[in-house]
């Protein structure tokens, strides 16, 4: 069984940014990833831009050049992996955690390959794995999916995109103008206020000229082979469809961090407890970082605004070593 001082559970651009903190403060680590390095990124729509600009996205002061000040998702995957391979970073990918177990002073961690004993955990495990479902009947249908990748697959199709996010606007956009038709079922009276303010303008132009339409404070009800069922305050309707992507978000593994014994708010955020000076959990030794630190609230920390929990978490570890 390997030792090390920290166990990294996740291996996107916050786990990265604790192991390189280790590494800088020669502290034993290791990154354990369950997919490819920052898979979370790699499963990301094909054509995705993200919200921050380059810089915002830099790790460790590497320096992160793109063509455009907002970069694409391929330019992130060729940063973040040559960081992991020219730091030459102690990570294993396709590699999952099973359990988290207190051991004496230390915690035994057991994985889809082996176990490990590590004095402290860092997890930094994001929450686009779990998506957040509609719970509706034929929801399990094979026409329905929670994840977008490409707007070739749906052209000349009749497509229902759920949700008024970010990611349910990029797919209806891209989706229209690949040929597409779409419709859009969106709870809210708008479009969501936090849409990329260069894309929401857009949108409401597609809108307004039937190029996209759209069900306002409409919800599905239930998803047919050829319809899916959309109330629209208390008034039903049967659309055609071929295909329904519900983009309604997603979450993190509360289940995951209840059973290694961290608290979570019970006011339905599931915000998990740490304290903000070390991101210290109410299990010693057990660190957040990351998207993961706000719960439900998945928009409230990202990227640009979490890179500073890996020095906070390794100037608490090395003053605990």
């Amino acid at each position: 069984m390997q030792n090390f001082d920290i166990i990294i559970i996740g291996g996107g651009p916050i786990g990265i940014a604790c192991g390189l903190e280790a590494k800088k403060r020669d502290i034993s680590y290791l990154i354990i990833e369950k997919g490819t390095i920052v898979n979370s990124l790699y499963h990301y729509p094909e054509r995705m831009t993200f919200f921050s600009s380059s810089d915002k996205l830099e790790i460790d002061d590497i320096p992160f050049i793109s063509t455009n000040s907002k970069p694409y998702k391929s330019e992130a995957l060729e940063y973040y992996r040559r960081i992991v391979t020219s730091k030459d970073l102690n990570i294993h990918l396709f590699e999952t955690v099973v359990e988290v177990k207190k051991l004496f002073e230390n915690y035994q961690i057991k994985t889809s390959n082996k176990n490990y004993n590590s004095k402290n955990i860092v997890i930094a495990t994001g929450f686009y794995d779990i998506a957040n479902l509609l719970n509706v009947p034929g929801e399990d249908l094979p026409k329905v999916s929670h994840y977008y990748k490409n707007p070739h697959f749906y052209t000349r199709q009749k497509v229902a995109v759920v949700g008024a996010s970010n990611s349910s606007v990029d797919a209806a956009l891209e989706i229209y103008r690949k040929g597409g038709e779409v419709t859009m079922i969106i709870r809210a009276k708008e479009i969501g206020k936090r849409v990329k303010y260069w894309v929401r303008p857009d949108i409401i132009n597609r809108i307004k000229e039937g190029s996209i339409s759209v069900y306002y404070e409409a919800e599905i009800e239930s998803i047919l082979e050829n319809e899916v069922l959309i109330n629209q305050n208390g008034n039903r309707i049967n659309l055609q469809n071929d295909y329904v992507l519900a983009l309604t978000g997603y979450r993190p593994d509360f289940s995951f961090l209840e059973k290694i014994g961290i608290n979570l708010s019970q006011d339905g955020i599931k915000k998990p407890f740490y304290n903000e000076k070390t991101m210290e959990t109410n299990q010693k030794g057990i660190y957040l970082a990351g998207v993961i630190c706000g719960g439900m609230e998945t928009h409230k920390w990202f990227i640009e605004n979490s890179r500073i929990h890996a020095p906070i978490i390794m100037d608490s570890i090395v003053r605990g070593l």
